[in-house]
């Protein structure tokens, strides 16, 4: 198949209905994701391949994944880049106050680059 006519399988992204707590946690758990949401906390939108992590990036999509499934984060294609936002609105519609708490206990962003 030419590689113009390929296109990457459409990102899913749950409703805020369907956005549950525990996996927002999980995404949340890991150093990796928390920093990925400390950045998008403080910018409205990022490429995914600009962000100060130390990883594979095998290892930064699999991150990006999880945060997009738990309802974290919203993932769009522009060309041939991904944009990645927080789902911030969203999140505070379905949890309210529960982001401003988890990245207040976080602290600084402290990445592994």
């Amino acid at each position: 198949m030419p590689r113009s006519s390929q296109r990457r399988a459409p990102l899913h992204h749950p409703a805020v209905e369907e956005i549950d707590l525990l996996d927002v946690l999980h995404a949340l758990s890991d150093p990796t994701r928390m920093t990925i949401v400390q950045i998008l906390w403080a910018e409205s939108e990022r490429a995914c391949g600009t962000f100060p992590v130390d990883v594979a990036p095998s290892t930064l999509s699999h991150h990006f994944r999880v945060l997009r499934e738990a309802g974290v984060v919203q993932q769009r294609e522009e060309a041939n880049r991904r944009l990645t936002a927080l789902r911030r609105e969203e999140l505070q519609a379905r949890f309210p106050g529960l982001l401003d708490a988890v990245l207040a206990a976080a602290g600084p962003i402290a990445t592994g680059a």
